[in-house]
């Protein structure tokens, strides 16, 4: 596991920023944390590193977000509000991000039915605007270049 500590949102949008070179197609990342500790802060820097042009806003009440300004497609969902795993299957949004990068915001909650082969991403707020970003890689996140984001 890899922890940075963030001392205040521009440090969280510039480290989200720095694993945008690491990301490939097909790729899921889990957003972990409590409410309002950065979540969706972090997927707008992954977003931005991407080349996604416009403002990454958050999904929680129409539930996924498409970008496809960038480099590769962006979807961004948040699972907050859904009550089952079988809402979540209904979102088709493996099939939506088949070509891109998955984000999903309170994706924790259904960790244990994701795929191996994902990102964690924890966010633990440390003071106002300080925050702790833990990076916990599987499959075939744990050969990547994770030097060039710390």
């Amino acid at each position: 596991m890899i922890e940075v500590s963030c001392p205040g949102p521009e440090h969280t949008l510039a480290l989200a920023s720095r694993v945008a070179p690491l990301v490939r197609p097909g790729d899921l990342i889990v957003l972990a944390g409590s409410l309002g500790a950065g979540k969706t802060l972090f997927a707008g820097g992954l977003a931005s590193g991407l080349g996604v042009e416009e403002a990454v806003v958050s999904p929680s009440f129409v539930l996924v977000r498409q970008y496809s300004s960038g480099f590769l497609p962006f979807v961004h969902a948040d699972i907050y509000r859904l009550s089952s795993i079988n809402e979540f299957d209904d979102l088709d949004v493996f099939e939506i991000a088949r070509d891109g990068v998955l984000v999903i915001e309170w994706g924790d909650a259904i960790e244990a039915t994701l795929p191996t082969d994902h990102l964690r991403v924890r966010i633990d707020v440390a003071g106002e605007d300080t925050r702790v970003i833990s990076f916990e890689p599987f499959g075939s996140w744990t050969d990547r270049d994770w030097e060039s984001v710390t």
